[in-house]
């Protein structure tokens, strides 16, 4: 007798077959206000290209006001992001591999520029950095360094802004990554930084890349905090943001064309972050 001729044989479910599929009904009430926030995200994109001069768009974005405003903001970002490296990679190691006194505090503050206004920002940073600052004062009376309102006060006031996205990045990298690879570096007779380097670095790469580009984005498209502490003239802080602005008041159709690059360049950042970036994967 086969198990098919056993009684009750053909009652029992086949363990070894494919999976029946479950059924992925979407309910209403959370369909309706999914499409409706997709909506609510896509058409002021769709607007700006709808309404965009193509006919004369080439003309606009040849202009000697637009590179040299493109050409500022790109230099400035990349400047603000490599700042944001050599200071801010060093401070994520610190919160995610030490452990000292108000480290949660610490945490607290460093994140802080995530949510304060950007134009608080800027207004910190000159009683912080500007002439009468706290520290300004002695970098201009000292050294001479005055940054309020110079291509410099841009890179300091995007590196402000952007700081946080790479260290918060970095830190949850550094917080997955398994500590016992630097411990058995330093068993080997390597120094805590040479560990660090030889070491730590390469397993945290992705998560540092990740967040350069976020802070590099973040710092191409700030406003608030630049012009509030840079100021807006062209040829020397005046950032494509800042270019949008002034043009959005006498040309719309300009201002459109200027969008459209910034457009384009996060569109290029989001590509470039790739899906296993994004969801840590």
């Amino acid at each position: 007798m086969t198990s098919l001729d056993k009684p009750g044989a053909a009652a029992r479910p086949r363990t070894g077959g494919p999976r029946r599929r479950r059924a992925r009904g979407v309910p209403l009430p959370l369909l309706v206000p999914g499409l409706v926030a997709l909506a609510f995200l896509l058409l002021p994109l769709v607007a700006l290209l709808v309404r965009a001069p193509w006919s004369s768009l080439p003309g606009r974005l040849t202009s000697a006001e637009v590179w040299q405003a493109l050409q500022l903001s790109l230099v400035s970002a990349t400047a603000a992001t490599a700042l944001c490296l050599v200071l801010g990679v060093p401070l994520a190691w610190l919160l995610a591999r030490t452990d000292f006194p108000g480290r949660r505090l610490v945490r607290a503050l460093v994140t802080l520029p995530l949510v304060l206004p950007p134009v608080v920002g800027g207004v910190a940073l000159l009683l912080a950095l500007g002439r009468n600052g706290v520290v300004g004062a002695w970098l201009d009376s000292w050294f001479g360094i005055t940054l309020p309102f110079t291509t410099a006060g841009v890179v300091v006031a995007e590196a402000f802004v952007a700081m946080p996205f790479l260290v918060i990045s970095v830190e949850g990298t550094l917080r997955a990554a398994d500590p016992r690879f630097e411990e058995a570096a330093t068993t080997l007779g390597a120094s805590r930084f040479t560990a660090f380097r030889r070491v730590t670095l390469p397993l945290i790469a992705p998560g540092i890349a990740a967040g350069s580009v976020l802070a590099w984005a973040r710092a191409l498209g700030e406003f608030g905090a630049t012009i509030t502490f840079a100021g807006n003239f062209p040829g020397r802080t005046q950032t494509m943001p800042l270019a949008v602005y002034l043009a959005l008041q006498n040309d719309p159709e300009a201002a459109i064309a200027l969008s459209l690059v910034l457009l384009a360049v996060s569109i290029a950042v989001l590509a470039g972050l790739r899906d296993r970036w994004l969801t840590g994967s």
